[in-house]
C-alpha cells in the first residue's frame, strides 16, 4: 500500500505562489507515474498535472500550463507542485495520487489507485 500525504496549500494572494508536497510512505513510489487533481466546491474532480515514473514527461491541464510546474524527487519519496500566478479559479482541494508501478502516465482520475487526503489552496481576488 501507498500512502500520500499532501502539504503546503494556505491563503495566498491572486497572482502569489504556493508549493505543495506530496510526501509517499509504505513503498517507494520511483517507479509510479503521479499526479494532481484538484476539486472546487461544487465541481467535479478535475486534473491538473502528471509526471510519468521516469520523470521524463509531464502532463498539464491547459488551465494551469505555463503556470504550475509537476516535479517529483525519488530520494525523498516526493512530489512537488509549484504554482506560480495563482489565480481565484484556482480554489480548490488539492489532491495527489498514484498509480500502479511502471504503468503509463494518464489525465484519468481513474487510473490513479492511491490518493491523499487533499490540500486546501485558496486565492483571494
Amino acid at each position: 500500500q501507498v500512502q500520500l500525504v499532501e502539504s503546503g496549500g494556505g491563503l495566498v494572494q491572486a497572482g502569489g505562489s504556493l508549493r505543495l508536497s506530496c510526501a509517499a510512505s509504505g513503498r517507494t513510489v520511483g517507479s509510479y507515474p503521479m499526479g494532481w487533481f484538484r476539486q472546487a466546491p461544487g465541481k467535479e474532480r478535475e486534473f491538473v498535472a502528471a509526471i510519468s515514473w521516469g520523470a521524463g514527461t509531464t502532463y498539464y491541464a491547459d488551465s494551469v500550463k505555463g503556470r504550475f510546474t509537476i516535479s517529483r524527487d525519488n530520494t525523498k519519496n516526493t512530489v512537488y507542485l509549484q504554482m506560480n500566478s495563482l489565480k481565484p479559479e484556482d480554489t480548490a482541494v488539492y489532491y495527489c495520487a498514484a498509480g500502479e508501478a511502471y504503468s503509463s502516465t494518464s489525465r484519468y482520475s481513474g487510473q490513479y489507485h492511491y490518493w491523499g487526503q487533499g490540500t486546501q489552496v485558496t486565492v483571494s481576488s
